[in-house]
């Protein structure tokens, strides 16, 4: 790559390469910026401004981050989720995501936006992944995470059952909403597919709680958590 140095800098300008690229590989960031990088008139170079990305996932490997973290600046719910071991993200929008892995997540984003052209073009509150665990427990964290959410106003759980099945995740749904109690206040739409999935259907139905609709399929419980979230608004 010719980064078009003149001959005569490149001895000043090499090292801030070299430790860019450091720094890079030595924390684990997944993004190492300086913009602008400058030449003064006295022939200096000088970084004036740069940025640096970590990648959360290194952090076990990086203790000292955790003291360059800025916890006022951190929304509070993806500080909550994060404390809980949740793969958070706040959106703007007012029905509340709950998926178990990254790529199905995505796509209820997707479906959810799409349905709630026809309910006031409500969208997707949040991101939250919980991963191949759905325990009661782990359910229960995500749920108080996006309940504490004053704009969701409806939660989609929808899960794919593999490595867990979808007899347990209807077990973690039903004994979530125990544990929550009266701080669970708004409607859910559960749509399980996959390993067991006429037993975890059988549970949730037998449990026949006030707040929860079960869907068989993935776009007509989008179409249901939109209605339910612009009845909400």
């Amino acid at each position: 790559i010719d980064a078009k140095f003149p001959a005569e800098l490149v001895d000043k300008v090499a090292p801030v390469f070299v430790k860019l690229y450091n720094v890079f590989k030595g924390e684990d960031a997944t993004l190492v910026e300086v913009n602008p990088l400058v030449l003064t008139e006295e022939g200096d170079i000088i970084a004036l401004d740069g940025k640096v990305t970590l990648d959360e996932n290194a952090d076990f490997r990086h203790p000292k981050h955790a003291l360059l973290e800025d916890a006022a600046a951190a929304d509070p719910l993806e500080a909550k989720a994060k404390a809980a071991g949740l793969n958070y993200v706040k959106l703007d929008g007012e029905v509340g995501i709950i998926g178990n892995g990254a790529g199905l997540v995505m796509s209820t984003l997707d479906v959810v936006a799409y349905a709630g052209e026809n309910f006031g073009s409500v969208k997707p509150a949040n991101f939250l992944d919980i991963g191949g665990g759905a325990s009661a427990e782990v359910m229960a964290a995500g749920l108080d995470v996006i309940l504490g959410d004053p704009q969701v106003k409806s939660v989609f759980v929808n899960v794919f059952g593999g490595i867990t099945s979808c007899d347990a995740v209807a077990d973690g749904i039903v004994q979530a909403l125990a544990m929550l109690g009266d701080a669970a206040t708004k409607p859910l739409v559960v749509r399980l597919d996959g390993n067991n999935v006429e037993e975890g259907r059988r549970i949730l139905a037998e449990a026949a709680h006030p707040l929860v609709t079960a869907a068989d399929t993935m776009d007509g419980a989008a179409d249901k958590a939109a209605e339910l979230a612009h009845k909400g608004a």
